[in-house]
């Protein structure tokens, strides 16, 4: 009892809102910027409906940038941008632009394997029926890929989980920020202790409706 009197519950209670917030918000901008990006990346790829090589090389070769760099690098090196964008490099809305940068072209890169995964007889049967390049895209190939781009939001949205952790270290906001300011900086290891167990839940939350998804998507 003696270990629950101490937590912070009013501080834990915000930080959580926060990590939701972040995560929300972050979510829905990934999705938005990540899903078409991940589109054009599979129909310029090599032998597909807008194949267009020199384009899909310098594409994913940002792309591969973009992914490679370490999101506690990328929070350091985008502040300047970022206080340009959202006003501020702190808190809630200082997180939301390093966390997009660095999660879209991740979901993006799962989105083009997802649509790899389509069968070609289905696309080239919708094509040889006179369909356009956006009707092939929109009545074929991501209907049948759904599954797998549930899949993909399933393990982006893990992955934004631990970038809004990482994002305390730079004064970010919710329960990473916690962590640090009172298990790392006050030496308060049951703080610390209550952060990981919520962050799990979280991701384990995460998980499950993720799994539920794809199962729904699957039985279509």
């Amino acid at each position: 009892m003696d270990f629950i009197a101490n937590i912070p519950w009013v501080d834990v209670g915000e930080a959580t809102l926060d990590t939701l917030l972040m995560l929300g918000i972050s979510m829905f901008f990934t999705l938005l910027l990540g899903l078409p990006l991940g589109i054009l990346l599979f129909l310029t790829g090599k032998r597909q409906l807008l194949e267009q090589l020199a384009f899909y090389n310098a594409l994913s070769f940002v792309v591969n940038i973009l992914r490679s760099v370490p999101f506690i690098i990328l929070l350091i090196v985008m502040m300047p941008l970022t206080e340009i964008i959202a006003g501020t490099s702190l808190g809630v809305a200082g997180s939301i632009p390093p966390l997009v940068v660095g999660a879209a072209p991740f979901f993006a890169r799962l989105v083009e394997t997802a649509l790899r995964e389509v069968d070609r007889g289905i696309i080239e049967a919708v094509q040889a029926m006179g369909a356009s390049t956006r009707q092939i895209v929109l009545d074929a190939l991501i209907p049948e890929a759904l599954p797998g781009i549930a899949a993909a939001m399933t393990v982006t949205a893990i992955a934004l989980v631990s970038y809004t952790a990482m994002s305390g270290i730079v004064g970010g906001g919710g329960l990473g920020d916690l962590a640090i300011r009172y298990g790392y900086h006050r030496y308060q290891n049951d703080v610390m202790v209550v952060t990981v167990v919520f962050l799990l839940f979280l991701v384990q939350a995460l998980q499950m409706f993720g799994d539920k998804l794809v199962l729904r998507f699957t039985h279509r």
